[in-house]
Order: C-alpha cells, then structure tokens, then sequence
C-alpha cells in the first residue's frame, strides 16, 4: 500500500470524516503551505507596484517628466494673481494713470535741473558740487515712488509670494545701481556703507513703519511664525559673513600685505557660498515651501474692540426695541463677495514694462551725477561720507519700497510686507553685497566684507532686535515704534560718525 503522502495533491484522498479534524485541518494547511507561494508573491509584488511613489519608474529612477509637470504646475500657481483682473487700459488711459498716479511726479523738474547743473556750472564753482547731489537727490525720489508703482502693477497679475519677491527685486533696483556706479568710481567706502544702510533701514525703518501703520488700524496682526524664523535665519548667516572678517582681521597677526590679499580671498570664498544659499532660497520661497509665505497661514488679525455705548433712560410706558444684529451668513457672504471683487489694472503690459525700462535708465543717469558729487559735499565737512552712504542714500532707494510696505500693511496684508521689508534685506545682504564684492573681483577693485566695525556692530543689533520683534508671530503698533526708534538712534549715531577702513584695502582702490 503506497503512502497518501508520497501521491500529487491533485489525487491525494482528503480525510472528511468528522472524527480527523485534526489530522483534516493539518493535511489543509500543510497543501495550502506547498501549492500558495507563487501566488502571494505575485500578490505582493503587485501591492508593491501599487505602493511605488508616482514619480519614479520601476528602477527607482527619478521619472524627469513627472518633475518638469510638477515644477510646471508650482509655476502656473505662482503665476496665478490672488483676485480677478479687470480688461487692461488702453494707452492713453496707462499714461493718463502714470501722470495722475501721485503728487511727487511733481518733483519730476528736478531731473533736468540736476542734469542742467552737471553740464552747465564750471568746476571751480564754490557750490557746485552741494548744489547737484540735492537736486539729484529730490530727482531719483519721484523716479522710485514710478518704479514701484509699476512694480505693483506687475504683482497684481501674479501670486503673492511672487509678488513679494518682485517688489524687494525690483525695490532694490535703485541700491544695486547705485552701488555698481560708486564700484566704477572707486568709492568703495560708500558701496559698503549704502548696502548696510539699505540693510537698517528695510529691517528698521520700512519693517517698523508697516507694523506702526497697521497697529493703528489692528490691535493685533499675525504672521506665518515659521517663515519668520527662516528669515531671522538667513539674516543672521548674513551677519556672520560680515562679522567674521571682521574677527580674521583683529585676530591674525599678519603683515598688511598678507592681510590684505587674505581677507580678499576670504571675501570671494565666502560671496560665492552666499549666492548659492540665495539660490536655494529662491527654490525654497517660490516652490518647495511656497505655503509658508501666504496670508492664509496666519494666525489672523484682531480689530480693536469698540466702546460700549451707554445705555439710554427708559422712558415709562415707552416700547423698548433692540438694535437687529447682523446674521453670521450675511457677513460670510459680504466677505465672499469682497473676495470675489476684480482688481482693476492701472496700467497694461506694454506701458508698464515700458516704464520701468525708462525709469530705470533715468536713475542710472541721475545715480551718475549724484555719485560724481558726494567727494565735493563731503570735503566741505558739513557732512561725512558714512552719513550719506548709510541714512541719505538708502532713503533714497527704499522709497519706493516704503510706499508699497506701509501700504498693503493697512490692508491686513502683512505677510507682503514682511515680504517686501525683510525680504529686500535678505536680498540685499545675500545677493546684492556677494554680487557686488564678485563684481569688483572681475573688474579688479579690491572690495571686500571686511566692512567697517560700527557699521558691522549696528548691523549685527538690528537683526538681533528683529528676532525679538518678530518671534511670537505677531504684531502691533508699539514694536513698530521701537524699530523705528531704533533707526533714529542709529542715525543720530552716524552723524558724527567719521567711518574707516580697518584693513586699508578700500583705500588701494584706483580708476
């Protein structure tokens, strides 16, 4: 008699009586364990399959069409404006809003009296000098508050993380100008002392005005706490590169000439590692984390609560009646409503690149004349050199951004402003200055981060004081006013301030 065992399962006789069960359900398990391999190995590749990330092929793979459709889809959000567009003006409508835009056009006279100046007065004129830097100075004002209205031109057909990124671009038009034509110059004490002042007066002055100006209005604005400390962050890697130059010099004992050629290695080094991390910012603020930087992550705003009214006497016999409250959906339908408003554009297309090519030629022109006669306002001794790099000129720049800032700050849009203040600095002390210092190395001026020490030290406060502002996420009209404050301290400080060059490099500088 052969063993049922030895047999195929396929013929093997079962054992049904019920007095096998255990010798039944043991002879079960023991086919199920030798005939089912196959299938929960395919079971479980096909789960696998399934489970495998949608942008990876089979081989693990990165799959680049399915990146570029993401990379796409990131771009068209970022295109998207936050409200509808009205139809674009004609032509004639955009110039007609451009003259009409604000008062200061009126300070548009100065551009060919400054430039009358330049040509007209004679060298050996006792105030000619005086005379060119104040009327370039009152020409490049009305030539930013243009720029940056065609800057909130172009923001209003895009997103509002791009928006922000275009006004602190674009805002910083004016510094970066500026900067590169005092490069050409050989002032390299005023390219250093401008781009720090630009960097006090975002963090200071523009960041302290939108919170001053918008606590008037709310006893209290909330921002995305966690964007927040990203920027404090990347300021403070902004602060370090300038300190530690800084700290080389006063610490190594080298000769001048080995000092010198050092710091200036150092310096290139370390512009270029700020341009990659300005870069992956850019990747960080526009795609990857792009949520972070919109106003539908705050903690929201509180109004201030009204005064309560006083209750009248009762009159006997008279019918009391109660004032009708509101219905909860009548105020979401009202704020639907605002949501759905269109935004009409002032301007089209072509009129406002048109704009800002212009306007941006006419600074260039005017930053010439203005540059050319800070070395004949200074000699007088009237005023330093560091007061004009430091507080005069970054006014100058800034206004257009001070202009936007305070602006969308009223309208309960803080994130654009913080966007717009703190993100101009971050683009100043990231790309703005190791561009500038990687600039002067290809046309050979010796411009370094060895920035002066009290410009350095002020520096380092101001951001130290906007990590304290800015770390609970939120704001009001009093920590507004303690930035503000702040910058008139500095500014005060300033003024009889007379500036220096540690290392002597700046002054090695020759046309």
């Amino acid at each position: 008699m052969s063993d049922p065992l030895s047999q195929p399962s396929s013929s093997r006789p079962r054992v049904t009586t019920s007095a096998a069960n255990h010798s039944s359900t043991s002879l079960t398990l023991a086919e199920h364990t030798v005939t089912s391999p196959l299938p929960l190995v395919t079971e479980s590749r096909t789960q696998s399959q399934r489970r495998r990330p949608t942008g990876r092929t089979s081989s693990g793979i990165s799959n680049p069409r399915r990146s570029f459709s993401g990379i796409r889809r990131a771009t068209t959000v970022m295109m998207k404006p936050q409200k509808k567009l009205a139809p674009a003006p004609t032509t004639m409508s955009s110039i007609n809003a451009i003259i009409k835009d604000s008062w200061l056009n009126l300070m548009l006279v100065f551009i060919p009296v400054s430039w009358a100046l330049n040509f007209a007065l004679p060298q050996s004129f006792a105030n000619r000098d005086t005379l060119i830097f104040v009327f370039s100075f009152l020409a490049i004002i009305p030539l930013a508050r243009l720029l940056a209205f065609a800057t909130d031109e172009l923001s209003m057909r895009v997103g509002q993380t791009l928006a922000g990124l275009l006004n602190a671009t674009l805002g910083n038009a004016v510094e970066l100008i500026v900067a590169i034509i005092a490069l050409v110059h050989c002032e390299l004490q005023v390219v250093q002392s401008s781009l720090v002042g630009s960097i006090l007066s975002n963090l200071l002055l523009v960041l302290g005005m939108c919170f001053f100006a918008g606590g008037l209005k709310y006893s209290e604005q909330g921002f995305s706490l966690i964007a927040s400390q990203l920027n404090s962050s990347l300021l403070t890697i902004s602060v370090i590169a300038v300190l530690l130059p800084a700290a080389f010099h006063f610490s190594a004992q080298l000769t001048d000439d080995e000092e010198r050629r050092d710091i200036l290695s150092v310096s290139h080094g370390v512009a270029i590692i700020l341009l990659f991390i300005y870069g992956c910012y850019l990747v960080f603020q526009l795609y990857s984390h792009a949520m972070l930087y919109k106003d539908e992550d705050n903690t929201g705003s509180t109004k201030y609560l009204k005064r309560e009214k006083k209750e009248k006497p009762v009159v006997p016999g008279a019918t009391v009646t109660e004032d009708p409250k509101p219905a909860n959906n009548d105020v979401e339908a009202g704020s639907t409503a605002s949501d759905d408003e269109e935004e009409v554009p002032k301007m089209n297309i072509p009129v406002t690149i048109g704009l800002l090519v212009i306007v941006t030629v006419l600074v260039a022109v005017t930053a010439e004349w203005l540059v050319d006669s800070i070395d004949g306002l200074t000699d007088t001794g009237t005023i330093s050199k560091e007061f004009v790099g430091i507080i005069l000129l970054p006014i100058v720049g800034n206004a257009a951004e001070h202009v936007t800032a305070v602006t969308v700050s009223v309208k309960d849009k803080l994130a654009l402003s913080i966007g717009v203040a703190v993100g101009s600095s971050i683009q100043i002390a990231l790309f703005v200055i190791p561009f500038i210092v990687t600039l002067g190395w290809i046309m050979g001026r010796p411009l370094t981060l060895l920035f002066d020490p009290y410009e350095s030290v002020a520096m380092f406060l101001a951001v130290l004081t906007v990590n304290y502002v800015v770390q609970d996420g939120k704001s009001n009209w009093l920590e507004g006013m303690i930035l503000m404050c702040l910058y008139v301290i500095l500014a005060l400080t300033f003024w009889f301030y007379p500036g220096s060059d540690p290392s002597g490099v700046l002054a090695q500088c020759t046309r």
